[in-house]
């Protein structure tokens, strides 16, 4: 059985997370949305909150699990009896931190692989810090968002 685990904080997830979970399930037989506890990220919804609106989102997608984690990515990832890392780029910067993280977790298992995804060109400009900034201003997240979490993630900023 192959198993990737899509890690994250998910702050909140947005369409362009959706777009790397819907594609990456369709290549495993298991996909983990693994959100993680980052000490040096003051998120705006709770860890279990997070957890709930990736469910929420993920309702549909039969082979995809949510979890929280902490730790190193890589102990999760042996835990788990998964193989491939997936990460989902924007633009070249990302590539350049997503890069150096695949090379450090090589170093710590050989066995374990990176898998970059090219996000949607749709979607190429969308961040969850985007969608926070977006909706404490008032404005709009139509399409930014998965429906099923909008009200909540608006409701969090009113």
């Amino acid at each position: 059985m192959s198993v990737y685990v899509y890690p994250g904080s998910f702050d909140p997830i947005t369409n362009g997370h959706m777009d790397i979970i819907e594609r990456a399930s369709k290549l495993c037989d298991k996909l983990i949305v693994a959100v993680l506890v980052n000490r040096n990220k003051k998120p705006v919804f709770s860890l279990e909150e997070r957890v709930d609106l990736i469910k929420c989102s993920v309702k549909n997608l039969h082979n995809v699990e949510v979890e929280s984690f902490s730790g190193l990515l890589i102990d999760y990832m042996k835990k788990k009896r998964a193989k491939v890392i997936i990460k989902g780029l924007r633009a070249v910067s990302d590539f350049e931190y997503e890069l150096q993280m695949a090379l450090l977790n090589k170093n710590l298992d050989s066995g374990i692989e990176t898998l970059f995804m090219m996000t949607n060109i749709n979607y190429s400009f969308l961040s969850s810090s985007s969608v926070r900034e977006l909706a404490e201003h008032k404005g709009k997240i139509d399409g930014l968002v998965p429906d099923c979490i909008k009200e909540r993630v608006i409701k969090r900023f009113t």
